[in-house]
């Protein structure tokens, strides 16, 4: 049977213009679940049903198929159930639809692995995800009302540790698998039905977690940053022009040239050096003069006609993997780069085919922050690595 992956991504938004691709530690909102059903291998087909061009265009860096959907079932008032059953009436070769949420970013690979052999093996027609709470519920008394609330799952006079309650199971909204027939006949739970567990660390939902800074922090601990397993960077690589600099030059009357540059960024190099980080720059230009006018105490490669084989000189000379090296470049000449190292980034202002080799693009431009802003970053995701090693 074909198993289709559909992310429903609706253009207009109430909350947050454009949530589906507004970047969550620097990864489109998007990006993290298709990241996740790619590398699951389970699918025959992955798409993105979308009524916007900004998210198709960002679905298909992510090596998703898109679906156009219908203005029809586009408005505020349209239901998942309605989109997926456009898609369907479209798409005749799919028989069971994935349906995952955009919005539910620690989604990983194995969860998905799971669901599809319980649809595909075990014979179920229907799979919904859901998350272990631990919460007391009790009646709702209306304003006016003359009465007494009441407990619903619990008995106040022995009041369970959380320990020694198993809690209950609630649906959180990450995933939806149901079989062409029952989706046809308008549902997306029936027939024989199984739900599945997933870790209440991996049960983030924006629509909920409105408050995006702590959602990031989640995605940093919990979420998937793919098949291979990250490792401490030793190593970052940043482009001059345009990163370190926002890429104006100025010329005076005696024509001497002039950049400036954020002192946030400095802090950040030092920042990084102090952790052990090795930071070192690179530009296209012989800017030997301005380098040394900052005296960042970086080791630099001026007039590199080839960044790419600069970048590989210096990872085989400090004995490197690419996993322990990272890239912040802003240009098409540092795409190559980009590709290579296994941490990489972009100014918020970099240029297109820069921001989609990157796997990060950070919110400040070029000469304004992006350095300590990937910096920052970088020392989360390290985070992440020495707790990876403790468990």
């Amino acid at each position: 049977p074909h198993l289709a992956a559909l992310v429903l991504a609706r253009g207009g938004s109430k909350g947050i213009p454009l949530k589906n691709i507004k970047l969550l530690a620097g990864v489109p909102l998007i990006g993290w679940v298709l990241r996740a059903a790619i590398d699951a291998g389970v699918f025959h087909s992955i798409w993105v049903s979308t009524d916007h061009d900004e998210i198709e265009k960002v679905a298909k860096q992510f090596g998703a198929q898109v679906h156009r959907r219908s203005p029809e079932v586009s408005q505020d008032s349209s239901t998942s159930l309605e989109a997926i059953r456009e898609f369907l009436n479209h798409h005749h070769e799919v028989d069971i639809v994935g349906n995952i949420q955009a919005t539910s970013p620690c989604l990983h690979p194995s969860d998905l692995i799971k669901v599809a052999d319980l649809i595909q093996k075990e014979g179920f027609d229907s799979v919904f995800s859901v998350v272990r709470r631990h919460q007391f519920r009790w009646s709702e008394v209306k304003k006016g009302e003359n009465k007494m609330t009441e407990p619903q799952n619990l008995n106040p006079a022995k009041r369970y540790r959380r320990q020694d309650w198993p809690g209950e199971l609630y649906e959180n909204g990450s995933f939806y698998f149901a079989k062409r027939h029952l989706i046809e006949k308008g549902y997306l739970q029936g027939g024989k039905m199984a739900y599945y567990e997933m870790h209440a660390e991996h049960s983030v939902d924006i629509d909920i977690d409105i408050d995006w800074p702590i959602a990031e922090q989640r995605v940093l601990s919990f979420g998937y940053f793919g098949k291979e397993p990250l490792k401490e960077v030793k190593l970052l690589v940043c482009s001059i022009e345009g990163c370190l600099t926002n890429g104006r030059i100025y010329v005076t009357e005696d024509h001497k040239e002039m950049v400036s540059y954020d002192y946030r960024d400095i802090v950040g190099i030092d920042l990084l050096k102090k952790r052990g980080i090795q930071v070192r720059l690179i530009s296209e230009r012989d800017c030997s003069k301005t380098l040394s006018a900052m005296q960042l105490g970086c080791v630099a490669k001026v007039s590199a006609t080839n960044k790419l084989q600069v970048l590989k000189d210096w990872q085989e000379d400090m004995g490197l993997s690419w996993k322990e090296v990272a890239y912040l470049g802003n240009e098409e000449s540092d795409v190559e780069c980009l590709k290579q190292a296994g941490m990489s980034g972009v100014p918020a202002d970099a240029c297109a085919a820069a921001q989609k080799a990157a796997g990060y693009i950070c919110k400040s431009s070029g000469g304004c922050g992006a350095v300590r802003e990937f910096a920052e970053h970088i020392f989360l995701l390290l985070e992440k690595v020495n707790s990876a090693r403790k468990q």
